[in-house]
């Protein structure tokens, strides 16, 4: 027969809990898996059971506040995302198709085979075949600028 200790528990909480965590990427369930760790350390010392609560909320804590910080800070890549939809039009060169003169409110440019709206950041008239930059996008309309 298996010779089972209460420290195991702690240890298969944890384990369970780091597998949750998988699944979310929070680092919600791995604050609470490091406190259960930390209850199963108390337990193989030896112990009783107010003790292995106590370092099991202590070490949650210290992980929540204290790593979990980090960790959404430092471990969750923010750069590189890659910009989808309109988003990804900023930035882009597109070629002028109408002639783009904000005082009579027209103008019009083809980025990547897709024909836009589009309006001069400076008011600049920008003429047909010119290259240009696109700045912002709003809705359907292009705020461009003169490359």
């Amino acid at each position: 027969m298996i010779d089972f200790e209460f420290w195991h528990l702690w240890v298969i909480l944890a384990i369970l809990l780091f597998i949750i965590e998988i699944f979310t990427p929070a680092f919600l369930m791995a604050c609470f898996a490091i406190g259960a760790l930390l209850a199963g350390v108390a337990s193989l010392f030896g112990f009783g059971l107010n003790i292995q609560i106590i370092a099991f909320s202590i070490g949650t804590l210290i992980s929540f506040f204290g790593v979990r910080p980090l960790i959404l800070k430092y471990g969750h890549r923010k750069e590189g995302i890659i910009k989808t939809n309109v988003e990804g039009l900023i930035g882009k060169i597109g070629k002028v198709a109408t002639t783009i003169d904000n005082s009579v409110d027209e103008g019009r440019i083809t980025v990547e085979g897709d024909n836009w709206r589009a309006i001069s950041n400076t008011d600049e008239v920008i003429n047909i075949g010119e290259r240009v930059e696109i700045l912002k996008v709003d809705s359907t309309i292009l705020t461009v600028k003169r490359i």
